[in-house]
């Protein structure tokens, strides 16, 4: 289908990529993998036809039709949603109103027996018949099928596409492309704005679809469950094999730890020959066979080893004065977008130095309460920031907060003031934006980059209060880690809007869940949180379909405003015993495995028996505890 040869891309001075060479094929689902800035999107413009490359060839087939799905897209205002997905249809659109034309005249004409008359006839036979055979009967229906795979309901068909988030926009755009005949797919970044429910959706359409599809994402589960292939680009160079990513990532460690071994066994070949060539040279002799061995070492293909970019960003958030204990408590916030029910009767109180995670669905009022706590949106309801509260935000889309017109480094400058003016070109640095990248213009940046300026910026104030809204997208997994290292260290009070679990796991103290416009808290890590749900990950209950929540029974109105606060103390306390059991239970079992895996030397350790026997003592008195605290719930409740 595609054959790319040679292809080079250049930037200022420095090769993207350099002569590389592949070649697509009906049934290929590629996994466009590699760090932020590698050339990935550059790569998918090229193939597109909208970038041009310095030196190579790509040749494709004849009517090859290739669809491009870009992270940024423009929008023509006054659309529905309707009118903007039958832009795919362009040719059926245009033999439409050759239809209509006809028809138009057809009504209008008397003069049947005419040469003219007759040839009108045969035309509307012949555009019939090209409208058929191009799905004109059909497009419509397919069109609401895929808009309601992508998360659409009937009522959104013919809402204005203005009055939808930039996120409901890159769908509409997906839609169309999906819609299209394209024999060739480029999806940059397609599931960064969908749902659990969407993503699946979208997995199962690509695993049938018969073309080619080249995808640019930094979701492991997605790439492993839809491509059949990795190519990935790294230090200007490709690696391409046969596998998903998951399997690609073993296969490569592999191959070099292969190329490891032979180039050691070759290294000491080539010292042992050097010895003889010293050797042999001294003696006049040996002379004849010292410049044998000269040319035998001349000779030799020199093993290399792939090398591995290992260059990561600096992060480490700069802290502020410290603040009151309570930093945010909200009471009763509410907040609608028109008819639509967002929030509703929200009571949350965030403490000092706590990590928290809010999960749930798309949809479900996560992004909507971190930016109310940000000050971003107006509200219904009482929201109070603590004592010297100074809140620093990552905003999910950084397209909407970064001004494409400025570079890189005009956009540090007018964020800095006279203390951290100064500092700009380390922090860039720290964030791999070094030499002539400080003076690529906004717009030019991918994804990735763009999620690092928008991280370089953060570190220009200090702040004590850390709301992160989705921090990983588009970040390339060594970012990832990155990143979660520095919030993990971070000495101040995390709140992290995420539907990662690799990425919460470890990070946060407590979860908050959302659904049914409400909250939930859970007084653990992700982990207990998703053995609290019994599931196995966040995209399992993001796609369960719940039974609806009945409605709780009215309490009685005579219960006392003092046996509310206490039932609700209980059920606080019900949950952290619930968390401590957990624990011990998981220290527990976690001794036993070494006991049986080397018992000598487990119980060698110092009191190693009293340690062990005093956990087993406290998980039979948090257990009674429980035990307890329920009985005291159900008596009041």
């Amino acid at each position: 289908m595609l054959n790319i040869h040679n292809l080079s891309v250049s930037f200022q001075g420095e090769y993207l990529f350099e002569e590389i060479t592949f070649r697509l094929n009906g049934g290929d689902r590629v996994g466009l993998v590699g760090k932020n800035g590698a050339g990935k999107s550059t790569l998918l413009r090229i193939i597109s036809g909208e970038q041009e490359y310095d030196t190579g060839s790509i040749a494709i087939e004849k009517e090859i039709q290739i669809g491009f799905l870009k992270q940024d897209i423009d929008f023509v205002e006054g659309r529905t949603v309707l009118e903007e997905s039958y832009e795919a249809f362009a040719e059926i659109k245009r033999l439409e109103k050759q239809l209509e034309e006809i028809n138009t005249q057809l009504s209008e004409r008397t003069d049947y027996e005419t040469d003219s008359y007759n040839q009108l006839m045969i035309d509307l036979n012949d555009i019939q018949h090209q409208y058929e055979i191009h799905g004109g009967y059909n497009y419509q229906g397919d069109t609401e099928r895929i808009l309601q795979g992508l998360g659409f309901k009937r009522e959104d068909f013919d809402k204005l596409t203005d009055t939808f988030s930039g996120g409901w926009r890159m769908r509409i755009e997906l839609a169309k492309l999906l819609l299209q005949s394209n024999d060739i797919l480029l999806l940059d970044e397609p599931t960064n704005h969908l749902d659990i429910e969407s993503i699946i959706w979208l997995e199962g359409f690509l695993k049938n679809y018969s073309g080619a599809v080249v995808i640019v994402s930094h979701d492991k589960m997605f790439l492993d469950n839809v491509t059949n292939r990795t190519i990935e680009i790294s230090l200007g160079r490709i690696y391409d094999y046969p596998k998903a990513y998951s399997d690609y990532l073993v296969l490569r460690q592999e191959l070099r730890e292969q190329q490891l071994a032979s180039q050691k066994n070759q290294q000491k070949q080539i010292e042992q020959t050097e010895k003889l060539i010293e050797k042999f040279r001294a003696k006049a002799s040996k002379a004849t066979m010292a410049q044998s061995l000269i040319k035998k070492l001349d000779k030799i293909d020199r093993i290399e080893v792939d090398e591995d970019d290992n260059s990561v960003m600096t992060l480490k958030f700069p802290i502020s004065l410290t603040p009151g204990k309570v930093v945010i408590e909200t009471e009763g916030i509410a907040k609608s977008y028109g008819d639509k029910k967002v929030l509703q009767n929200i009571d949350l109180l965030v403490e000092r130095d706590t990590k928290t995670a809010f999960v749930g669905q798309n949809g479900q009022g996560k992004s909507t309460l971190a930016k109310i706590i940000v000050g971003e949106l107006e509200h219904q309801g009482h929201l109070k920031l603590g004592h010297n509260v100074q809140i620093g935000y990552f905003a999910q889309n950084q397209a909407e907060y970064l001004d494409g017109s400025k570079t890189v480094e005009d956009t540090m400058i007018d964020a800095a003031d006279e203390k951290t003016r100064p500092r700009v070109r380390d922090i860039l640095g720290s964030f791999l934006f070094r030499g002539e990248e400080v003076d690529k213009y906004v717009r030019v940046l991918s994804g990735g980059e763009r999620n690092r300026l928008a991280l370089a910026k953060m570190m220009l104030q200090p702040f004590n209060v850390l709301v992160m809204d989705e921090p990983t997208n588009h970040l390339d997994i060594k970012s990832k880690n990155v990143l979660k290292a520095a919030l993990k260290s971070f000495g101040g009070t995390l709140i992290v809007v995420s539907h990662d679990r690799d990425f919460l796991q470890g990070l946060t103290d407590r979860v908050y869940e959302f659904k049914d416009h409400r909250i939930k808290e859970y007084l653990g890590d992700i982990d207990y949180y998703l053995e609290s749900r019994e599931v196995d990950s966040l995209r399992e209950i993001e796609k369960r379909d719940d039974q609806p929540v009945k409605a709780e029974t009215k309490k009685d109105n005579k219960q006392s405003y003092e046996d509310q606060k206490k039932l609700k103390g209980l059920h606080n306390k019900l949950s952290k015993i619930e968390a401590q059991i957990n624990k011990l239970e998981r220290e527990i079992k976690a001794i036993d495995v070494e006991m049986e895996i080397n018992y000598d030397a487990t119980v060698a350790q110092p009191n190693f028996f009293d340690n062990y026997q005093n956990k087993k003592k406290a998980l039979d008195q948090l257990m009674e505890d429980w035990e307890v605290t329920s009985e005291q719930i159900d008596q009041l409740g």
